[in-house]
């Protein structure tokens, strides 16, 4: 029998599979379709302190392996999330829940982290710090390592549970972020977040998204997201946990040899709703393809 437990700051996962923010909604959604008990965990939608009707359409435009969002971080709210979505969770999952946050100021990000701690629910916290500092130019707080420092002393102050900070792969050096965050007392790093890409619609010969530009994501990153993650686990000291362009048992392996505890599935929910399920399902035979006994045993493996 293999084993595909692993700990993730001090929390034991049945599996690394976990759907990533923005793909699985509340978690609820996808409780039709399968048990979702069967998930390591999984980061719920990307939660801001106010309501947020998102970005005008069209938001989504597909491109070669993989497609392009500008959702704009549509959300109910945190005191929403709290009162109706955590509740409806709770009825169908039994397992700790990844809440992500995204914030415009400092303040916003400490006070929805403030309220998400409290939460029985929540195991750990997933700080999103690609959001733009309205007080700082318009920039993304996860551009600098003095910024994202910033937002990761703000949120330790106010939170007890791990504070895992996801990072942007739209920098030059990812690695000094990364290693910013962990100086400021990060728990844990979570990356890479979507690219930035754009397509045009030839017939109107303007661009597809409202926005112009959004997120890139899917299979086509998945190289690019190994590389930021073999940099990043190996320059910290605390928990990587991969993503971007993950698609397959195989992908989580290269992953969790490149460093990573565990795995977030974003864009490929969107495409198979099945597609942690069947991960999850394909993970034991994948193993013992490549004589793997133990999951927890490989992270960092192919490290030179």
């Amino acid at each position: 029998m293999v084993n595909t437990k692993v700990n993730l700051l001090g929390i034991e996962l049945d599996n690394p599979v976990i759907p990533a923010s923005g793909t699985f909604g509340y978690g609820y959604e996808f409780s039709g379709l399968y048990d979702i008990n069967c998930l390591g965990t999984f980061s719920f939608k990307g939660t801001t302190k106010e309501p947020r009707f998102g970005n005008p359409t069209p938001r989504i435009a597909e491109c070669t392996a993989g497609m392009i969002n500008a959702v704009g971080l549509q959300n109910p709210g945190v005191h929403k999330v709290i009162e109706e979505e955590l509740p409806k969770l709770k009825k169908c999952f039994n397992k700790k829940v990844m809440a992500n946050v995204s914030g415009f100021s400092v303040e916003e990000y400490a006070y929805t982290c403030e309220l998400l701690d409290k939460q029985e629910q929540v195991g750990w916290l997933e700080v999103n710090v690609s959001c733009p500092n309205v007080h700082g130019g318009g920039m993304s707080f996860g551009t600098q390592p003095s910024a994202a420092a910033e937002v990761t002393r703000a949120v330790k102050k106010v939170t007890n549970k791990p504070i895992i900070i996801k990072l942007s792969p739209n920098v030059t050096d990812i690695v000094s972020i990364a290693k910013a965050c962990e100086d400021a007392g990060a728990d844990g790093i979570s990356l890479i977040n979507t690219m930035l890409g754009m397509r045009i619609d030839l017939n109107r010969k303007k661009p597809i998204i409202a926005n112009v530009m959004g997120g890139f994501s899917g299979s086509a990153i998945f190289p690019v997201a190994l590389r930021m993650v073999y940099q990043v686990s190996s320059a910290v000291k605390i928990p990587v946990v991969g993503m971007g362009g993950v698609s397959s048992a195989d992908d989580v392996i290269e992953m969790m040899l490149a460093g990573a505890t565990a795995v977030e599935v974003g864009a490929y929910n969107l495409v198979n709703p099945y597609a942690c399920r069947d991960i999850i399902n394909d993970l034991p035979t994948a193993m013992q393809k490549y004589k793997i006994n133990s999951l927890s045993e490989i992270i960092g493996g192919a490290k030179v």
